[in-house]
């Protein structure tokens, strides 16, 4: 299992993602789930989460699309907009999907190949975008209404952000925002774990503005872990205490 969300403001985007991978309580090991791919004039960054052969099969590809683009067709490069770079993300992840589903075909009990991923950048003269890529290949883009995605183990995180986010929110606080998600879905979840990838893309820079691995002694991400624990703690105790005795019990 893994988490990755990436949330989309005014201002640009914010990704963060988890580094766990695991086959087992026995097995378990640090995989990056993030990736950037910067050119002269764009900057995408990509979250992976589900089947691991599947997703580094996807994120190998592209990346030797792009080493020589010229000859490789089609990359993400060339794409003339970011919808279009999610078009062909999709039918890759859907082929790449199919192809190991069949070569596994007839056997019982074998792998799952499905895989999400979280496609974010923006291509020069146009919008920052955020798109979520499903295993079949189909898609859906973020917006006002819909300003985050999730991958992954989302349901421990999500009330966070529903509650956090806000569309003019700075770079800084949405990070923190998003500390908070993933240390709620890390104490809930074991096959969640440190360290954390963060990438932050502003708007119209095409690069990116903040890239950082979060381990698990950074004192600033454990000052929040403790910090959003006693908070809690604090806000229970200061609700109006519920009696057994009070007047609308009493008959």
């Amino acid at each position: 299992m893994t988490y990755c969300v990436g949330m989309l403001l005014d201002k640009g985007i914010v990704m963060m993602s988890d580094t766990r991978t695991n086959s087992g309580v026995d097995n378990i090991s640090v995989f990056r789930k993030m990736t950037t791919f910067q050119g002269e004039d764009r900057v995408i960054t990509m979250m992976t989460a589900g089947n691991l052969a599947t997703t580094q099969a996807v994120i190998s590809q592209l990346e030797e699309r792009n080493k020589t683009p010229e000859e490789r067709e089609p990359t993400i490069f060339k794409a003339p907009t970011m919808f279009q770079v999610a078009n062909m993300v999709g039918d890759l992840l859907r082929d790449v999907v199919i192809q190991r589903q069949m070569s596994n075909k007839g056997q019982s009990g074998g792998p799952k190949f499905t895989a999400s991923i979280i496609v974010a950048g923006q291509i020069e003269g146009m919008e920052p975008r955020l798109f979520m890529i499903y295993p079949e290949g189909n898609f859906i883009e973020a917006s006002t209404d819909t300003p985050f995605f999730q991958i992954g183990e989302t349901k421990y995180g999500r009330p966070i952000i529903l509650r956090g986010y806000d569309w003019n929110m700075s770079f800084e606080d949405a990070v923190k925002l998003l500390m908070v998600s993933m240390d709620s879905t890390l104490a809930a979840n074991l096959s969640v774990g440190m360290p954390l990838d963060v990438t932050v893309l502003e708007r119209d820079l095409f690069e990116p503005k903040h890239e950082r691995r979060i381990m698990a002694d950074d004192p600033y991400f454990n000052a929040i872990s403790s910090g959003w624990g006693e908070a809690l703690r604090s806000a229970f105790h200061s609700l109006p205490d519920y009696s057994f005795y009070n007047d609308d019990s009493q008959s």
